[in-house]
């Protein structure tokens, strides 16, 4: 829609100067970097973002702790599972080698009863 101000080209190319000199004037009117009241803003932005990077910092030195604390529990968890292990294997080399040093006695309690059994036959 047009605007019922603006009649002609000439209407809208003085609107344009004028508000790009508004604008011209608001820039000039803005403080300076050495104004009072500048300085304290950037003093407390400046404060802020250190307050912040003291924290982060603070952050990173409790998740890299963490972090070392958990490596250490799988390291702990990693050794436990190991000597577990080495504990089985152990157990089960014990019950191999009691069965190993029953077998020669086994097979000669079996061979005694089938002679026994064979003896009994020709017996009868």
């Amino acid at each position: 829609m047009k605007n019922p101000n603006d009649r002609s080209f000439t209407d809208r190319q003085s609107n344009s100067a004028k508000a790009k000199q508004a604008l011209l004037e608001r820039f000039k009117a803005r403080p300076k970097a050495d104004d009072p009241a500048m300085v304290q803003r950037r003093e407390e932005r400046e404060a802020i973002a250190r307050a912040r990077a003291e924290r982060e910092a603070e952050k990173a030195k409790i998740r890299a702790e963490q972090e070392r604390l958990e490596a250490l529990e799988r390291a702990r968890i990693e050794e436990e599972k190991r000597l577990e292990e080495i504990a089985r294997e152990a157990a089960r080399k014990a019950e191999q080698a009691k069965r190993d040093a029953e077998r020669p006695r086994k097979v000669l309690l079996e061979a005694v009863q089938y002679m026994q059994m064979r003896g009994a036959g020709k017996r009868r």
